[in-house]
């Protein structure tokens, strides 16, 4: 993947990826592991994490460690945390890019259904936040995360639980811009819209091709493009951005229309008007 920026310009930093195996995240890893950072990868499959550590070695000399970790069980983090500062000395960076959704009409979402995407979304990336911070920037004064998530700008029709729980994300992410601060750490979020990975592969091609249609570019995104944004804002020419949800989404949060609502919408009863 071609690199606008300077050779060395992660140099000594530590980058923690989670969703790290595949898609956006390896994408990521290449990235920043390219620039000199030393990458630590984490999902939850290990065969897959395993397969991308040995890639990035092999194929681009970037020292990285990969191990299995669920972000939906605090414990599983706190043990992968410490195995990366154990390994590398410290997290200088933490991208929060794993998560998970599933398509589907809100009335037919089960509570175990809602409950497990806020989970994996919303909660996980709380879990590894705290995790990284306490553990690494807070104590070193330093630290850039961004928080990956999805376009929201209008709402997530279509996968309601989803939206709320990137929506969480979202506000998460201008409340610790604000509290971190002291400490030296930065956080933003990047809010991609529908990207051609591995991930969206798994959609119905109707589901895509509507993502193509109604988009400005008429097009999908790319992994590696979001991936720029990303190296971006983890990087030391972001150092005066905090707090910020950046889209990536080829215009679609501006312009088109994701779900088809009916002409013969169910109308209120006039109130009546008093004398």
């Amino acid at each position: 993947m071609d690199s606008i920026f300077a050779p060395g310009t992660f140099e000594g930093d530590v980058v923690l990826v989670t969703g790290g195996g595949s898609g956006i995240g390896l994408r990521v890893a290449e990235a920043v592991g390219r620039l000199g950072a030393r990458v630590a990868i984490c999902g939850r499959r290990p065969e897959p994490l395993a397969e991308a550590a040995d890639a990035l070695a092999r194929d681009h000399g970037i020292e990285a460690f990969g191990a299995p970790c669920d972000i939906r069980e605090p414990d599983a983090i706190g043990a992968f945390v410490d195995a990366v500062v154990g390994r590398f000395g410290t997290i200088d960076v933490l991208i929060n890019n794993a998560g998970g959704q599933f398509p589907s009409p809100a009335e037919a979402l089960t509570p175990k259904g809602f409950a497990a995407v806020v989970r994996n979304n919303l909660l996980g990336t709380w879990y590894m936040t705290h995790a990284v911070a306490t553990r690494a920037m807070i104590p070193q004064k330093r630290g850039r995360i961004v928080n990956v998530i999805a376009q929201i700008a209008r709402g997530f029709p279509g996968m309601a639980h989803t939206g709320a729980a990137r929506a969480g994300v979202d506000n998460l992410t201008k409340s610790l811009a604000v509290e971190w601060s002291k400490y030296g750490i930065r956080v933003n979020a990047v809010a991609p819209g529908v990207i051609k990975t591995s991930g969206t592969a798994q959609y119905p091609p109707p589901l895509l091709e509507t993502g193509r249609r109604e988009n400005p570019l008429k097009r999908l995104g790319t992994a590696e493009e979001v991936a720029h944004l990303i190296t971006y804002l983890c990087s030391r020419y972001a150092d005066y951005i905090t707090g910020q949800t950046v889209y990536i989404d080829g215009g679609a949060s501006l312009w088109g229309s994701p779900w088809y609502v009916p002409d013969d919408v169910p109308q209120s009863p006039p109130y009546p008007v008093p004398d």
